[in-house]
């Protein structure tokens, strides 16, 4: 593959992430939560604990952005701040039981959305998608 067709290749994808998610975001409205508090307590609910500097990074924003963030979380109920067992000084912030259930509908519902319109696909159609998600693990794992 030339550095021409990668680079097509990498713009398609970009496109069609991003027309991926803007189409599930519809789905996000119903959970009440703007976009940011919903990716961060994402990060939480399926990550597990993080430390406010981890979750930051996760999110690229700054520790003051995320402090806020985890405040309003922590305000609704969603999430917890925890002492942190291996270093008392830190703190660890962690999903609520509410929280969880909160994401998890969350991702019914975008999950939902998607299988829709995978079910119009092709069997061959979904089966090249299936393979296309592999590749798109793999290259977010690099």
């Amino acid at each position: 593959m030339s550095k021409s067709d990668s680079l097509e290749v990498a713009d398609r994808l970009h496109s069609a992430a991003i027309r991926v998610l803007r189409a599930v975001r519809a789905a996000d409205a119903e959970s009440g939560l703007s976009a940011a508090k919903l990716s961060a307590l994402s990060v939480l609910a399926f990550g597990g604990p993080q430390s406010l500097g981890a979750l930051a990074r996760a999110e690229q924003v700054t520790a003051a952005t995320m402090s806020k963030l985890v405040s309003d979380l922590e305000a609704e109920g969603l999430a917890a701040k925890r002492v942190n067992h291996t270093d008392r000084r830190g703190v660890r912030i962690e999903v609520t039981s509410k929280g969880r259930a909160l994401m998890q509908a969350a991702r019914k519902r975008r999950l939902a959305l998607l299988q829709k319109r995978v079910a119009r696909l092709s069997a061959g159609e979904r089966a090249k998608l299936a393979a296309a998600a592999e590749l798109m693990l793999h290259l977010a794992s690099d």
